[in-house]
């Protein structure tokens, strides 16, 4: 067993791995278990920090490091956020949610798998899919925990037929669209980072089935773009009950323009207190 232990103030690892950005990750006693990059992980907190336990060596531990976001400065990220009463309850409810930096193909994935499904629901397709087309990856002492997350090539062998078994429905094509255009050249995901936030939009929302909602959840989750600002039925719900409560009617454009104009520097970042605050706070 390899550890890995980050100094890092104010981190939530509840909040992080449950928050709906991510899918694989199981809680299994005072820690969370999961596969990122064909590595067992196994996060806790620890006195001072977060612990990270890996079962084969991870090579350079910094892809650990950007993964988990160890190293931002998360003060200042609080601190760009608005000064406002409702911002100030999502970080009461949800201090020390820090955003992943998933792996572009596998975050494109399951937010295609995503559309008109709850996150645990989302989550039970991600895992048949992995376990379906996936390798078998073994956690401690030989506990088999999951399966590592099958690439383009791997879809495209499946068929749709197989993708439909995995309970997709009619998301089954537009994943195989999605593996078809990268493993065709048509879709770079690596290219993608280098362009435009706007750009990078655009090249995503090529896919069938991908529209805005989808491509910024990718740009966020998996690129770490700050103007990125995702909006869901939950981030429409709390941006109209939060901000907009004595308005009747409003339309997504102008929340749209609202929240880009509004939340700042780290608005991608803001739209995931307000996502998991609102969530929390029906429950």
């Amino acid at each position: 067993m390899h550890t890995l232990f980050f100094s890092v103030d104010d981190y939530d690892p509840e909040s992080t791995l449950e928050c709906g950005q991510a899918f694989r990750w199981t809680r299994i006693g005072i820690g969370w278990e999961g596969i990122v990059r064909g590595h067992w992980l196994r996060v806790e907190s620890a006195r001072g920090g977060l612990q990270v336990q890996l079962v084969k060596d991870p090579g350079e531990s910094q892809w650990v490091r950007d993964y988990f976001s160890v190293d931002e400065d998360f003060s200042a990220i609080l601190a760009g956020f608005p000064q406002d009463i409702p911002m100030g309850a999502a970080i009461a409810s949800c201090r020390g949610l820090r955003l992943l930096r998933q792996e572009p193909w596998e975050c494109l994935a399951s937010f295609i798998c995503s559309s008109t499904k709850q996150i645990v629901q989302i989550r039970q397709i991600v895992q048949i899919l992995a376990a379906r087309l996936g390798r078998k990856m073994m956690g401690a002492e030989g506990y088999q925990l999951g399966y590592s997350f099958p690439d383009p090539y791997e879809f495209l062998k499946a068929g749709e037929t197989v993708l439909r078994e995995c309970k997709m429905g009619f998301r089954a094509p537009y994943l195989m669209d999605a593996a078809r255009r990268i493993c065709a050249g048509q879709l770079d995901l690596v290219a993608i980072n280098a362009l435009p936030t706007p750009a990078a939009r655009s090249a995503l929302m090529l896919i069938d089935g991908v529209g805005p909602k989808i491509a910024d959840c990718v740009l966020l989750f998996a690129y770490g773009r700050q103007d990125a600002f995702p909006i869901d039925v939950w981030v429409r719900r709390a941006l109209k009950d939060l901000y907009f409560p004595e308005v009747k009617k409003i339309t997504d454009s102008e929340l749209e323009l609202f929240s880009r104009s509004y939340f700042g520097a780290y608005s991608g970042y803001a739209q995931q207190y307000l996502f998991h605050y609102i969530r929390r706070r029906v429950k």
